[in-house]
């Protein structure tokens, strides 16, 4: 038996980019299994948001996007409700994609991606124990002691990846000592701006709400963001002390966190690792978490995720698996594509981070003041952002089988 001819590529890990990569892999006509260590695959978080480029990813790999969120204009506002970058995304954009920022439900991409997997594609209960590249291959040992033997490998696995400590080393993740508590309702709120992602600040919090939409009915998500010592015990009461957080922005963000239930909100930790320079290496490359965690300032972890997936199936549909300089070569092209990318997204919600929750209590007036009487946040965010995502758009071209 062929290792490369009679083995499907091997996925690792069913998140967002898991999946992409194991649908975009499959609409390249490449065979693939996708591997998840957990009894089944699950969202990690409730709330979410994504730009029009991960929208034409999902659809181009069969994915149902259609009503998957709630279109939203994108703002970034003082605590006053002034206006201080206006996210500008063309008019023929937000009408192809359905908007310029989707508000959505974590668990409704998940069902909307496993949904369009292929029957027998996702295994579960599956961990992996070992990794070696035979250099025409790559040979898996399972955790019951069982081999799996692939023509390629994709860790997709996460912040904590296997995959990337196998070919890089372990790396320490980067503490941002900042936490965010998020929830949703689907009660009507009244002032609380429909079709809006107001992303608010005040001098040391942010304040955020923005429309959703799951199953058909209409809410909202919000979510503050502060500093925090990630090792301190969390707060007991998540909401309440959301609650207390949100008294510097007053309506309608309190209205929206006193009409969620507790069960609906939750609390994480901000963590990223340092951007690595290079993915691939031989038969194996990364994806995703396991490639770039990052930050949710820059509202685009799970987005950039679905496109590392989409070009990776693009960039291997024409090469013969076989081949193990053409799939070197493919990776490397892959490693162009996405790092630079994905670095400076990174990077930039690491340091708006920094300038927004850990800037030192006399700096914060001046801080505010060139924010509040200058175009410095429209052109980094307002007008920079936006120009990227039509190139990203661009680049991906006509779908997976036509690149740009």
């Amino acid at each position: 038996m062929s290792p490369v001819s009679d083995n499907p590529i091997v996925v690792l890990g069913a998140g967002p980019a898991g999946m992409a990569a194991a649908l975009a892999l499959h609409t390249a006509g490449k065979g693939v299994v996708l591997l998840e260590r957990y009894g089944e695959a699950r969202p990690a978080g409730n709330i979410l948001n994504l730009w029009p480029p991960p929208i034409k990813a999902l659809g181009l790999m069969g994915v149902d996007v259609d009503d998957l969120g709630a279109p939203c204009h994108s703002t970034f506002r003082n605590a006053k409700g002034k206006v201080r970058a206006d996210v500008q995304i063309p008019d023929d954009v937000v009408t192809r994609y359905g908007g310029g920022f989707i508000g959505m439900l974590r668990p409704d991409l998940y069902r909307r991606m496993l949904a369009a997997i292929p029957e027998g594609m996702l295994r579960t209960g599956q961990e992996v124990t070992g990794i070696r590249d035979r250099g025409d291959h790559v040979e898996l040992t399972m955790k019951d002691g069982s081999t799996r033997v692939t023509p390629l490998l994709v860790g997709a696995d996460g912040i904590d990846s296997v995959v990337r400590t196998h070919l890089w080393g372990a790396s320490p993740k980067r503490e941002h000592r900042l936490h965010i508590i998020g929830g949703y309702t689907f009660d009507d709120v009244a002032d609380a701006e429909a079709g809006e992602c107001i992303v608010a600040h005040d001098r040391r919090v942010q304040g955020s709400y923005t429309s959703i939409r799951s199953d058909g009915r209409d809410g909202y998500q919000w979510w503050t963001l502060e500093a925090c010592d990630p090792d301190a015990a969390a707060p007991a009461d998540l909401r309440g002390h959301a609650l207390k957080l949100a008294q510097g922005f007053g309506d309608p963000l309190t209205t929206l966190i006193e009409h969620t239930t507790d069960d609906h909100v939750q609390r994480w930790i901000i963590r990223d690792r340092k951007p690595l320079r290079k993915w691939s290496k031989g038969r194996i490359t990364l994806a995703g978490d396991a490639a770039h965690a990052t930050s949710p300032y820059a509202a685009y972890g799970a987005g950039m995720s679905i496109g590392d997936g989409y070009f990776l199936g693009q960039l291997l549909a024409r090469v013969d698996l076989a081949d193990t300089a053409a799939v070197a070569a493919a990776l490397d092209r892959y490693d162009e594509m996405r790092i630079p990318h994905t670095t400076m997204q990174v990077q930039q919600a690491y340091m708006l981070g920094k300038v927004f929750h850990h800037a030192p209590a006399f700096l914060r007036p001046a801080r505010d003041a060139v924010f509040d009487s200058t175009r410095f946040l429209q052109k980094q965010i307002g007008e920079r952002s936006p120009g990227e995502i039509v190139a990203q758009l661009d680049e991906m071209g006509a779908g997976i089988l036509t690149p740009a």
